[in-house]
Order: C-alpha cells, then structure tokens, then sequence
C-alpha cells in the first residue's frame, strides 16, 4: 500500500512554528493562464499557508503529531485584473495507528472557486463576518477536514466541527455567492456539508468511523479481522445508494477510498462476504468498474 503515501511528505513541507490543527501545503498551478504578473501567485500561496497552518481553527490542542496532513491545490483557469476564475483540489489522509501508513479521508475537487485578491490582501476569517469568496472556501474545506478527520477517531466525533463549516457555508451564501446555493441536484458545497450534517446520511459518520478504528487501525493486531471490518463497512454504503440525486456522498467516500479498497482486497485470500462487498461497489460505483475488476 506504498503508493498510498501521497502525502506522506507533507508533514515537512509546510511546517510552521505556530502550526495548530492543520499541517498544509498550498499549491498554485497557473499553467493554464497567460500573465505578466506571476508574483501575486507567489504571495498568495504563502499566504494561504501560513493562513492555514497557523490558524487555531478549534479550541482543541493539537499536539504535533496529531496534526493532519492536507493538501490545498488552486488550478486558475482565467484571471481578469483581481479576479480570479479557479478549481480547488483538497486531499487528507489520516494516521494508522502503529504504522506509518497514512489512510487518505478526502479527495475532493470543487470546480467552482471564483474569488478576488488583491496582492497582501490580509486573510482573516471571522465566523460571524462574512470577508470574502477566498478566506470562506479557505474556512469551510479547513472545517470539512477537521470534522472528518474527527469522525474517523470517534462516532460523531466532528459534529463541531462540521457545524462550523455549515456556519462558513451559511455565511457565504447570504452574500450570493455561487456554489454555496441550495440548489436540487447539485453536488456542491451546500450539499456535502447538508449531507453530512443530515440524520439521513448518518450511517455515512458511523462508516468512517469503522473503517479507520475497527479496520485500519486493528491491522497490526489481527489483519483477518480488519480486513472483515473495512469490508462491512464498504457493505454498508449500500445504504446511502439512491438517497439523494447521483450519490454525491458516497462518491465523495469512494473518490479518496476507491484505490485503497482494492489494495486492501486484491492480495490475500479472499475475506468472507468479498463477493457481496464487490456486488455492492459495482452497483453503487459503476464509473469505478475498472478498479473493482482487481478485486479477487
């Protein structure tokens, strides 16, 4: 599962000596522009770094192992003077307790990013202030993080946190900002931190859950045993199939996950419900067929 340290190197890269809850590193590809002013992507990505990673998001101490690793990617697509049209990609793994395997959580590719910056623009976020398109994506996928990455270590263990991304979603969309609108059908901000806070998808929070302690976390203990409960839990996401339009919520668990289940259950004998887990994953992921195929 080697290939799966895609982030591995992070924990170095943006290390900051005020860090708290998370350890990031900011990339800016502008490949796709034409501009005679590179350097304000140069300090905005510094920026943004130290935005990040120096922020206290919660009010938890984290010590400094305990800080999870991410990954903020802007591609920009158009500039016009101070505004920016971009994609944002956001990745985490968490840690895999008595190994140095780190367990991806997040993968997620939002391709509605507009935002105005003006070169050493401050970025501060106030929960209560909406400031800008730029610090309230910042704020909300650094909450979506937290939360998550809590929910792996407790049953609901990022309700705060996640209540606190709702809150940077409910504050950006006063302002009209678009990707933040309650929209049916679409698959966008509203919609993951809706669903994730939605009693509907509860049985997604309880998944995360155990997949990392009863699954990975109990690999050096009894791998037959984690292997079973990382397959339950893949079984269990057929309860969220056709809840709501295109199964945005288990795309979002299977767009981090999809590489790691078939690493986990391509090698060694086959655990005891792998067909049925395999049925599930072919229903509930088509698009995905070609990674199941490895499954054996």
């Amino acid at each position: 599962m080697r290939k799966f340290f895609f982030l591995a190197f992070i924990c170095f890269a943006s290390l900051a000596v005020n860090s708290q809850e998370l350890n990031a590193l900011v990339t800016i590809n502008t490949e796709k522009i034409q501009s005679s002013n590179k350097q304000v992507y140069t300090t905005l990505e510094t920026a943004l770094t130290e935005f990040i990673n120096q922020k206290q998001w919660t009010d938890k101490k984290f010590k400094l192992q305990e800080r999870i690793n991410c990954a903020f990617t802007i591609i920009v697509n158009e500039q016009n003077g101070n505004n920016f049209s971009a994609s944002l990609q956001i990745q985490a793994t968490r840690p895999v307790y008595n190994s140095s395997y780190a367990s991806p959580i997040l993968n997620i590719n939002d391709t509605n990013f507009n935002f105005r910056y003006n070169e050493f623009d401050p970025l501060i976020y106030n929960p209560n202030i909406y400031d800008s398109n730029l610090v309230s994506m910042i704020a909300f996928y650094a909450y979506v993080i937290i939360g998550v990455d809590a929910d792996t270590f407790a049953k609901k263990g990022g309700q705060d946190y996640l209540k606190q991304a709702e809150n940077a979603m409910l504050q950006a969309q006063s302002n009209g900002e678009s990707g933040w609108q309650n929209q049916i059908g679409e698959q966008n901000r509203f919609a993951l931190i809706d669903s994730l806070l939605s009693e509907k998808f509860a049985a997604l929070r309880t998944i995360y859950y155990d997949y990392h302690r009863n699954g990975f976390d109990s690999m050096t203990n009894n791998i037959d045993e984690a292997k079973q409960a990382i397959e339950r839990s893949v079984i269990d996401l057929d309860k969220l199939h056709n809840i709501t339009v295109g199964n945005y919520m288990i795309r979002i668990f299977l767009d981090a996950k999809a590489d790691e289940i078939v690493s986990v259950f391509s090698d060694g004998k086959p655990t005891r419900n792998q067909q049925k887990m395999l049925t599930v994953l072919q229903t509930i992921s088509p698009t995905y067929e070609n990674k199941w195929e490895k499954i054996k």
